[in-house]
């Protein structure tokens, strides 16, 4: 035995509530409070005696009497600063992994989960962090990127991927010790992650790559076959890049979303089937249910259109995919980051207006567009009329100039064909 006066072990894994008042103090073996637990806010287990194989074994029977509190509302707090602080996920446009595959629930969940961390550590005295990932996912180094960008001092625990036992293992030792598991049985063992953002569910049947994914993945979005016969629409009011109404009702960004998900799931929207490459080098399977993501970006993505540039639209699907592919690599806290979201504000300057979808059986349509800056003025754009503010007689001289370069190619390239027969 080892005495470890004192210290305090914060357990930051996904961010979820759980049932537990601090005047019961209950007790938890090691592996069961790494286990049953997902996100404890403020989540303290003072260790006064501790195995020193209670890291190494799985099965470390070690018993812990914890104190457990955490403040009420705190999650919803948490939900707020996820308004503030990530909105740039909807100024960037790319979704991670392969356009519109990984949605980022996951991906924008740790880095703030690791943020969270790091601020209570602090407030408490804390010198150790401890988190529940395998040596296979993507999330470890999410989460350990960020609070080594943070506080580099802050030790870190990751007993799973220490132990290196595997999902059977896992679902073995809650079985056996009575934990229950959201997702999780020994028939499905899907595991799943969720927030606002949307649903990701992986393991089980869904690595098979050759097996259409089970209805029972399915939990959140409707299955398209069974959405409602008639389509649904539904209007989103940005400014300056930020969703701030739905169907003219404004709203603040967590409810904005948990509106559009609704409709979202109702309509069968947002199911994506992707194979995705980990930062780790492993290439997955993963079932995605982003029905906010897909109606949300979807008309942000038609309001950029409307307000930018040819060249601004052109270039920023560079960006956008450089800022996704940065973040789901767990480089939140990487400078990089910020110097792109500076230009992601520059770039939503003038997105502000309105976006109209057509919801049906798994399609989100943009269908009505609206904006005081909208690069569109339909005395120039009809062919009602002849001539109109648009010189067509400028055309022909423009079609000379434009296509220079490949009259010049294709006279050069056919001379030099003849000379060689």
């Amino acid at each position: 035995m080892r005495r470890i006066p004192g210290s305090l072990f914060v357990l930051c894994l996904l961010v979820t509530a759980i049932a537990a008042r601090a005047e019961e103090a209950p007790s938890f073996t090691l592996g069961e409070a790494l286990r049953n637990s997902r996100l404890i806010a403020d989540f303290r287990l003072r260790f006064e005696q501790v195995d020193d194989d209670a890291f190494t074994r799985p099965a470390a029977a070690t018993t812990l009497r914890s104190a457990v509190g955490f403040e009420t509302g705190e999650f919803r707090g948490w939900q707020v600063r996820l308004e503030l602080e990530d909105v740039s996920v909807v100024g960037a446009d790319e979704y991670a992994n392969g356009g519109f595959g990984s949605a980022n629930n996951g991906v924008l969940g740790r880095p703030l989960i690791g943020k969270l961390g790091v601020e209570v550590a602090a407030r408490t005295g804390c010198d150790t962090l401890a988190h529940g990932c395998t040596g296979k996912g993507n999330d470890q180094v999410r989460l350990e990127a960020t609070v080594a960008a943070l506080n580099p001092d802050l030790k870190m625990i990751a007993p799973v991927r220490s132990w290196q036992i595997g999902r059977d293992e896992e679902l073995a030792y809650c079985k056996q010790h009575g934990i229950p598991l959201k997702g999780g049985t020994s028939a499905t063992p899907f595991s799943i992650d969720d927030n606002l953002w949307g649903r990701s569910s992986e393991g089980g049947t869904i690595e098979h790559l050759d097996t259409p994914p089970p209805d029972e993945v399915f939990q959140l979005v409707t299955r398209p076959e069974l959405a409602p016969d008639e389509p649904e629409m539904i209007t989103v009011g940005f400014e300056k890049g930020r969703p701030v109404s739905i169907n003219g009702e404004a709203m603040d960004l967590v409810t904005l979303l948990e509106k559009a998900a609704e409709a979202g799931c109702r309509h069968g929207c947002g199911i994506v089937d992707h194979i995705e490459d980990r930062i780790v080098g492993l290439k997955v399977r993963d079932i995605y249910e982003i029905p906010a993501a897909s109606i949300i970006l979807t008309a942000h993505q038609e309001l950029e259109k409307v307000v930018s540039t040819i060249h601004q639209n052109n270039f920023k699907h560079v960006l956008d995919r450089k800022w996704a592919d940065t973040v789901y690599a767990g480089l939140w806290a990487e400078p990089l980051r910020t110097d792109l979201d500076a230009y992601m504000d520059a770039a939503n300057e003038f997105a502000t207006g309105e976006i109209t979808l057509k919801l049906f059986k798994g399609s989100v349509t943009p269908v009505a567009r609206t904006s005081p800056y909208a690069l569109y003025d339909e005395t120039l754009a009809s062919f009602g009329e002849s001539g109109g503010t648009f010189s067509q007689t400028a055309s022909p001289g423009f079609i000379e100039l434009f296509s220079l370069q490949s009259r010049m190619a294709s006279r050069i390239r056919t001379r030099d064909a003849k000379e060689t027969k």
